[in-house]
């Protein structure tokens, strides 16, 4: 598992602009991509928290869910479905967590929307409405 601390010196910035999800939309740095359409794309987490753990992002940049606006709910809804279509695509579409970081504080690091799948996890259920504080 790479730590998140070491992303930065795996992955040198070259346009100080560019989200680090934008840089593999446009392919400019290499991801495990797992789905992608006109809208979003899949990758798997480079610092996985869980068995499985993809990231649904879109390709139009939104920097927090905070930020979007009513014109974003299409791109929104349409994150919830491919969630949905990757997590049965992966086998785990009968247990799996969706969440998004909104802000640092809730810890967003890199400031480009994306929902985060998480699933996999054997033995006792892996989620639990206590975990939630």
């Amino acid at each position: 598992m790479l730590e998140k601390a070491r992303v930065a010196e795996v992955i040198p910035m070259l346009d100080t602009d560019a989200t680090l999800f934008t840089r593999i939309i446009n392919r400019e740095i290499p991801a495990d991509i797992l789905y992608e359409d006109d809208l979003c794309i899949v990758i798997n987490d480079i610092a996985p928290q869980a068995p499985v753990h993809m990231l649904v992002i879109p390709k139009q940049v939104i920097p927090r869910l905070a930020d979007a606006s009513c014109e974003d709910q299409p791109i929104l809804g349409h994150l919830m479905w491919v969630a949905a279509e990757v997590a049965r695509d992966a086998g785990v579409d009968e247990a799996f967590r969706l969440v998004v970081n909104n802000g640092e504080g809730a810890g967003q690091t890199v400031f480009h929307l994306h929902v985060h799948v998480l699933a996999g996890k054997t033995g006792s259920p892996m989620f639990s409405e206590a975990d939630i504080g």
